[in-house]
């Protein structure tokens, strides 16, 4: 065996080990006080920081580190040294609770976090990786767009650039959770629209080209702040949690925390609150995350897109540490009626809970379709329907719960076609089921009855009349006693019951992700 070079007497360090460790060094964020003094005075995160703070300590394998921008021919070997740090991108393998992730982070303090040549090929090394070790995924996507500025590699168009294919091949493999806490535009944009999950703070700005490219494109001048700020991307749906500036970290630990796995220590509020939870009259609303909240377990609850299509609620839970995904109608929005947009966000979210395993649990009260001229013109026909046809794809066990209205195609919609759709469907005493509006059919079904009727206060009576009888015709009682529905339990029930059956489906293996593509939308 040959004998071990001598080491440095000085340091006890051979000479090549201290150039590795003094290389390292500058690629510390200590290597640079200014720029971080910089993002630190515009309110922002250094890349390192962001990443220190979501993962385990020490936890971290890094790719890439030593990779500087390419641009030889514009800058000298100590410029890139200390200003282009690790190409602008920091990543690598990390545990979180100690469990398996992958993190990265496009770095503000390099070039504004924009995408270069070699920083691309750092992302596509460990996007590989990602893949075939199927590992869940923080990207930190904040970041100016791709930079034309390179010039050691030759390229004209530079659209042979595989990341952003590679990162969306990812959909339904792995879960991919994008943090936007500052501008993120062009090709970073891309990589959070790509995403499974976003979460923003006030800080992001949103968009596919920035304030140069929207000059360059003869829009004129638009501050950067202005091009997609948070408001604009939780109306429209492309944010799916806003949280306050510095929050974002525990957020996408949280999110990501309902891709790994069951959780063992649960608690469970007091059911018993539930019974007097659903106002008796159907018109009035009421709001319905408390009921999930209850449902679920103790602050385990995530509403998800909550600004867009309000009148649909999407939520992540628990249920006896199982991760459930919950969809319900919210009353106090468009009386809970499946708009198009409803129809959009539940089935995108549908498809979200099919992709990683999660039990779909659906509560309805809703009076149907939203209906008319204007409904028709935003694409209702087509829009609301996706909701039936992502529910005609899953493999994941639905459970269905009416807690009031359960009429028409809405409801059906929310059952995923039918009664029968569901492993599970029940009511709570309060439900009626129908085809439609109960006062509403009587007006419909009777109507050359009641147009016989001259006198309007008359009238009025007998549809009140009609509608009580079909009121009781219509009751939970009396569908479930035509075997139309599995069962009319009560409300402090309910938990108990999804409870079983997701145990049920998760011992048939029906709670295992299925590696399915997902819509982004």
């Amino acid at each position: 065996m040959p004998e071990p070079e001598p080491a440095s007497a000085e340091h006890g360090l051979r000479d090549d080990l201290l150039t590795v460790l003094a290389r390292r060094a500058l690629t510390e964020d200590a290597a640079r006080p200014e720029a971080v003094a910089r993002q630190h005075a515009r309110g922002g995160r250094t890349a390192r920081e962001l990443v220190t703070e979501l993962i385990d300590p020490g936890s971290l394998v890094e790719y890439g580190r030593f990779v500087t921008a390419a641009q030889t021919q514009r800058r000298s070997d100590a410029d890139l040294l200390d200003r282009t740090v690790g190409d602008g991108i920091v990543g690598g393998l990390a545990t979180i609770d100690g469990r398996q992730v992958a993190v990265l982070s496009y770095d503000y303090l390099v070039m504004a976090g924009t995408q270069g040549m070699r920083g691309h090929a750092k992302t596509d090394r460990l996007l590989d990786v990602i893949d075939r070790l199927g590992l869940p995924t923080v990207f930190f996507a904040a970041g100016g767009g791709g930079r034309p500025s390179d010039t050691d590699i030759p390229t004209v168009s530079g659209l042979d650039v595989p990341t952003f294919a590679r990162w969306a091949a990812l959909t339904g493999k792995v879960p991919r959770i994008a943090v936007v806490g500052d501008n993120c535009f062009a090709g970073n944009a891309v990589i959070a629209g790509c995403a499974d999950l976003i979460v923003a703070t006030p800080r992001a700005s949103l968009g596919m080209g920035g304030p140069a490219m929207i000059a360059g494109g003869g829009l004129g001048q638009v501050e950067a702040a202005d091009v997609g700020p948070l408001e604009v991307m939780t109306t429209n749906g492309v944010v799916d949690l806003a949280v306050d500036d510095g929050d974002e970290v525990d957020a996408a630990r949280h999110l990501l925390g309902y891709f790994l796995g069951h959780e063992e220590d649960w608690t469970a509020a007091d059911q018993t609150p539930l019974r007097g939870a659903v106002p008796e009259g159907e018109r009035t609303a009421y709001d319905i995350v408390p009921i999930i909240e209850t449902l679920c377990d103790e602050d385990s609850v995530t509403v998800l897109r909550p600004d867009f299509a309000p009148e649909l609620c999407t939520a992540l839970g628990r249920i006896e540490g199982r991760v459930v995904g919950v969809i319900a109608n919210d009353t106090r929005h468009m009386a809970g009626a499946i708009t198009a947009a409803a129809g959009d966000k539940a089935a995108r979210f549908v498809h979200l809970c099919d992709a990683y395993g999660f039990g779909i649990v659906s509560l309805v009260d809703t009076p149907g379709m939203m209906v008319g001229p204007d409904a028709e013109r935003t694409g209702l026909v087509r829009r609301a329907s996706r909701l039936l046809v992502a529910c005609a794809q899953i493999e994941v066990p639905l459970v269905g719960v009416v807690l009031r209205r359960g009429y028409g195609l809405g409801a059906q919609a929310m059952l995923g076609g039918s009664t029968r759709a569901p492993v599970l469907t029940v009511a709570w005493p309060s439900a009626h089921l129908g085809p439609m509006g109960l006062e509403g059919a009587v007006r419909l079904g009777m109507r050359d009855h009641l147009a016989a009727i001259e006198d309007e206060g008359e009238r009025e009576a007998r549809v009140k009349e009609l509608t009580a009888a079909m009121q009781e015709h219509a009751s939970a009682l009396n569908v479930a006693r035509h075997n139309e529905i599995d069962d009319v339990i009560d409300p402090v029930e309910t938990r108990g019951v999804i409870a079983r059956v997701l145990a049920a489906a998760a011992a048939d293996g029906r709670l295992r992700p299925r590696r399915r593509p997902l819509d982004v939308w």
